[in-house]
């Protein structure tokens, strides 16, 4: 009697483990990838045990993809197929390690894009995946990849995005795409973040989308530690939008309306746009809506642009503008003392490389290495065009 009944609470406890086990999900794996040239890559795969979509986590240059366990785990429980990868040169995956954005920003336009399709073909292969509903999701510059990856699969039915930029394939693919919905999510303490974020949005049509705004809460994965919410938003978000997805994106959803800042860098873009956007912006700013129209590194980045095609009047529009909406950016009036002198124009210069360095001093938005460079590029203008 006394054997049968230590049986079975033996079984019975058995039981008990192995009901934990299944809402638990299984351990996380670690899985090695080759990437299309050979490299390896690692990931980390968290099974959601069960049949049900899959998601596709890509962490930000000044960590690795151990920024995303935690939610990854949430995300397995909740019942999705998850793999966190190492980009190539992070973490566990080879790769050159670079010291700057500027010498890695070739290996990520021409590598990124195959690594990142080789840990989603290996999580498309895993069983109980559901091959036709993905997510992405991106910090800083995963968040671009994260929107690559949706271009390059429609499989792939939202998009998530912290802190982070899109590049112009990236954004053209957002507004051509009004299917998709997509959340964002950045911090005010976090440079321009927020309105890089905000700008991103603007490209996309989905009435669904959202942006969560934080106060102080940091960059890309890092707000997890601060926003204790920011996870379970991130996950019901998923049961929103990706659970019971449609398999085709829905025809109605292409009459949907372009945003004032589609329509705004649109006009911009198109051959002798600059004076016409700069009449739109200047409408927005008198209605006063707070919207902006774009973000200070997007501007600077076309203005420089327009510089190399020789369009050194609309470079000046595009840059002046930068300084009207960032008038506490130094770096908004040392462009523009770089398109007058490339202008011809070497009063003007000088007038604006000296408001740079009056300003870098309570720039507390700009970092104390960018600052330098700023300081020597104004500095170097001014030596030499008192001469």
């Amino acid at each position: 009697m006394i054997n049968s009944l230590r049986f079975a609470r033996a079984i019975a406890l058995g039981v008990l483990l192995s009901a934990a086990n299944v809402f638990a999900g299984q351990a996380p794996s670690t899985v090695t990838l080759k990437a299309p040239d050979g490299i390896t890559l690692t990931a980390t795969y968290y099974s959601a045990g069960r049949p049900g979509p899959g998601l596709v986590l890509l962490h930000q240059c000044n960590s690795d993809r151990t920024a995303w366990a935690s939610f990854a785990q949430a995300a397995a429980l909740r019942g999705y197929h998850t793999i966190a990868l190492d980009f190539r040169g992070f973490g566990d995956s080879q790769g050159q390690r670079f010291e700057s954005f500027q010498e890695q920003a070739p290996v990520i336009a021409e590598k990124w894009p195959g690594d990142v399709d080789a840990a989603y073909t290996w999580l498309l292969a895993q069983a109980g995946v559901d091959k036709e509903r993905i997510a992405a999701a991106g910090a800083s510059c995963g968040v671009n990849e994260a929107v690559l990856l949706a271009r390059r699969h429609p499989q792939v039915k939202t998009a998530m995005l912290l802190s982070g930029s899109v590049n112009q394939p990236g954004r053209e693919y957002l507004r051509d795409s009004p299917w998709l919905p997509v959340l964002a999510a950045g911090s005010q303490d976090d440079g321009n973040a927020l309105d890089t974020m905000r700008w991103i949005l603007g490209w996309s049509r989905h009435r669904a989308n959202r942006l969560l705004e934080y106060r102080a809460a940091g960059h890309g994965t890092e707000m997890f530690a601060v926003e204790k919410g920011l996870q379970p938003l991130m996950l019901d978000w998923l049961d929103a939008h990706l659970r019971t997805a449609p398999l085709t994106p829905p025809a109605a959803a292409a009459a949907t309306a372009p945003s004032p800042i589609e329509e705004f860098w649109t006009t911009l873009t198109r051959p002798g746009g600059a004076a016409q956007a700069r009449a739109l912006f200047d409408a927005a700013r008198k209605r006063n809506t707070g919207l902006s129209l774009f973000p200070e590194a997007e501007a600077n980045l076309y203005g420089y642009d327009l510089l190399q095609r020789g369009q050194h009047e609309d470079a000046i529009v595009v840059f002046q503008m930068n300084v009207d909406a960032y008038p506490h950016s130094a770096n908004t009036y040392d462009s523009l003392s770089d398109g007058y002198l490339a202008a011809g124009k070497p009063a003007e210069a000088v007038r604006f490389a000296e408001k740079a360095l009056q300003v870098l001093a309570a720039d507390t938005g700009t970092p104390e290495a960018f600052k330098a460079a700023i300081r020597e590029s104004a500095e170097k203008k001014i030596r030499e065009l008192k001469k």
